[in-house]
């Protein structure tokens, strides 16, 4: 079974750049899904032929509100979907459903992100088309949930209905390879291509495995 790749671009690229790392991950493979910020969408749909993510949006309608992203801004500039509660943006629950009733109205698929076994549960009765767990103790480091929390795949493979990504430090094919053979159907990476000195060799070396 081919994996799932998500490549999130956080605010490591922007711009120029963003534009740039998205053409390399296109040489790689036009079915990887990025999620970049708001501002970028735009560019690098024009650009290239990725499946582009909004990395949030909020759940507001059209009129009186200030700061926000609304999902029909995300989806006028073509974007697919939008990610949703990442450990670095966190919803509540009740958010949360609102925001991807939003999306839902709107056609905006969802990548939401659970940080636990027991969160996950929660979520996938909200029915994301996308579900990644996170262990935020582990995101951004060089530590992978592949190696360091085996257990929590396993037991997530046995729990959960639907299948799932799973991300945190994953940087290596045998991240990857170790994820899948405990159940993930593919991962969400981001530091370890974002930071690359060469990026589409660092993502080819990685989806290779």
């Amino acid at each position: 079974m081919k994996p799932i790749v998500i490549v999130n671009f956080k605010t490591y690229k922007q711009g120029r750049d963003a534009v740039d790392l998205a053409k390399q991950v296109e040489k790689v493979d036009k079915e990887i899904l990025v999620g970049v910020q708001a501002s970028d969408i735009y560019e690098i749909v024009r650009k290239t032929k990725l499946k582009v993510y909004s990395q949030h949006v909020d759940f507001l309608e059209k009129g009186r509100a200030t700061g926000f992203v609304l999902p029909e801004a995300v989806k006028g500039d073509k974007a697919v979907g939008s990610f949703l509660n990442h450990s670095e943006h966190k919803l509540k629950l009740d958010v949360l459903k609102k925001t991807m009733k939003r999306c839902g109205e709107v056609g905006l698929k969802t990548v939401v992100f659970a940080s636990s076994l027991a969160e996950a549960l929660k979520i996938e009765k909200l029915k994301p088309d996308y579900l990644i767990i996170e262990p935020p103790e582990l995101v951004g480091g060089k530590v992978s949930v592949s190696k360091s929390k085996p257990g929590l795949i396993e037991g997530i493979k046995k729990k959960l209905k639907m299948k799932f990504l799973v991300g945190a430090g994953i940087h290596s094919s045998e991240d990857l390879r170790i994820a899948m053979k405990l159940g993930a159907s593919g991962i969400a990476v981001s530091s370890a291509i974002c930071n690359a000195k060469n990026p589409e060799k660092k993502l080819r070396d990685l989806v290779r495995g």
